[in-house]
């Protein structure tokens, strides 16, 4: 199912005195400098308009500055918007009474902060049983659900333990834990591993592909790290100074970067962990060698491909149903990245 959870519709975010006032000068098209300089406001977001499948990972990337966390924050009103919509089912987020965000902010979505967000005074178990005690669960059932995924994010027995006992790659899997207890349909992860050294955050990213598997929440996962985004994102919306520079699917955005400034993200990625044959393949052509399942990275078939006697396969659908057909010298083509279409034109390394 990728129906619509979350829409983002012309959103704005101006930082100042008067961010209505200045707001005619944004839509006029003023750049974030002369709005500082001439107007003394920030352009924060402009212009945001993203569609949010429901029960898959998006990631919203861009370097510092560029309005990412800006954009979670707006979700659950963390941050007032100057202008646009937030719906979510079909529901406005920006007008809802305190009540009504109440009871989203309790029920529907859980956030997980980059600098874990722990209450030092509380233990594990009480850390991961804070959401349902705002929300009134039952104390046994309560320590039931904690106890569940504490487990499940292998932090078993330090339920006793307190935030600063812990490592900060187990600090982040309370604030995990914390989050799925209350059961939110959407989880939202601001730089939630950023400050975790490489292979703790690899272990992480693991963990969080692991439990989508089972759970299918719609998660919005904030990241300035391509090879994260391409890693643990369904779609990915890349953003510049505030605005959407592109978004789409990893293998979209890897092929087909829409300007040089998203070219120069992607021109040194490992592309062989990243693109998969159906996208390389010559659809309708049956071959005679090994089968490819049309998700099969190219790192993976290269060593498939290269195995068999005619130097190629054919890709089959998950039904097992060939829909094309895949040789070596495309492979080593694709994996050498000779080239990479920007919009219409061609860049070469």
């Amino acid at each position: 199912m990728t129906d619509s959870k979350i829409k983002i519709e012309s959103l704005y975010k101006i930082f100042g005195p008067k961010p209505k006032a200045v707001l005619p000068l944004v839509l006029e098209g003023i750049s974030k400098q002369d709005l500082l300089e001439n107007h003394g406001h920030v352009l924060g977001l402009k212009d945001i308009n993203i569609d949010i499948p429901s029960r898959e990972i998006s990631v919203i990337m861009g370097l510092s500055g560029s309005g990412k966390s800006t954009l979670i924050r707006h979700i659950n009103r963390l941050i007032e918007p100057t202008d646009g919509r937030i719906l979510v089912d079909g529901e406005d987020v920006l007008g809802m009474d305190k009540a009504a965000l109440q009871n989203f902010r309790r029920h529907k979505a859980s956030m997980v902060f980059q600098k874990f967000g722990l209450l030092v005074h509380r233990t594990v178990a009480e850390n991961v049983a804070y959401g349902l005690t705002i929300q009134s669960v039952p104390v046994e059932e309560a320590r039931e659900r904690c106890q569940k995924w504490i487990n499940r994010v292998g932090l078993s027995g330090f339920e006793g333990h307190y935030p600063s006992q812990l490592s900060g790659g187990m600090q982040q899997r309370v604030g995990l834990a914390r989050a799925l207890a209350t059961d939110a349909e959407i989880l939202l992860m601001d730089e939630a591993f950023s400050a975790l050294d490489p292979l703790i955050r690899n272990d992480m990213q693991g963990i969080l592909l692991e439990l989508q598997e089972e759970l299918h929440k719609t998660i919005v996962f904030i990241t300035h790290d391509l090879d994260e985004a391409l890693r643990i994102g369904d779609r990915i919306a890349i953003l510049r100074d505030g605005a959407v520079i592109q978004q789409g699917k990893p293998q979209e955005i890897v092929m087909r970067p829409a300007d040089d400034y998203i070219f120069d993200f992607i021109k040194d990625i490992n592309r062989g962990r990243v693109i998969e044959v159906k996208t390389i393949m010559t659809a309708g052509e049956k071959v005679k060698g090994p089968d490819l399942n049309h998700n099969v990275l190219l790192e993976e078939a290269l060593q498939i491909v290269s195995d068999s006697e005619t130097r190629e396969g054919n890709v089959v659908s998950d039904e097992g149903e060939v829909i094309g057909s895949i040789n070596l010298a495309k492979i080593v083509q694709a994996l050498s990245r000779p080239n990479v279409e920007v919009g219409e034109e061609t860049r070469y390394r």
